[in-house]
């Protein structure tokens, strides 16, 4: 098994949305679990998506119109699940993110702590993705 690099704490959260890949159309999925960069996606059966693809993702909550969106590529591709690795999401949808997660973990510190690589990462690379920090 290929040794797996995570900076981010992953947590279960299934929700429909869909996904539009560049080149390929856009399709109903649906999430199985989301971090900060990325989300884990359950694709439509027998829909095959190049790994490396730019992407968007749309995860409408429960709470009217609001939603989460985030920019991407298909990091990987394995049967019918597909991972987003996340390069750019909107300050709104950042602090829905947070909140999901923050809901799902139950331990303030985790979150605490990958906003801070997150952070880190805008500062030092110029990540365009805003995460909500409050201040």
């Amino acid at each position: 098994m290929a040794h797996e690099r995570r900076n981010y704490v992953r947590v279960a959260f299934e929700a429909p949305a869909r996904l539009a890949v560049s080149g390929h159309g856009t399709f109903d999925v649906q999430v199985l679990d989301v971090s900060l960069r990325g989300a884990l996606l359950e694709l439509p059966a027998g829909q095959a998506l190049p790994p490396g693809a730019p992407c968007a993702l749309s995860i409408p909550l429960m709470a009217g119109e609001e939603q989460i969106a985030m920019s991407g590529e298909l990091a990987h591709v394995d049967g019918a699940s597909a991972g987003l690795q996340g390069h750019t999401m909107d300050l709104d949808s950042a602090t829905h993110l947070r909140r999901v997660i923050e809901l799902q973990l139950g331990d303030p510190a985790l979150l605490e702590r990958d906003l801070q690589t997150l952070v880190s990462a805008h500062r030092g690379r110029g990540v365009p993705a805003q995460p909500a920090t409050g201040h």
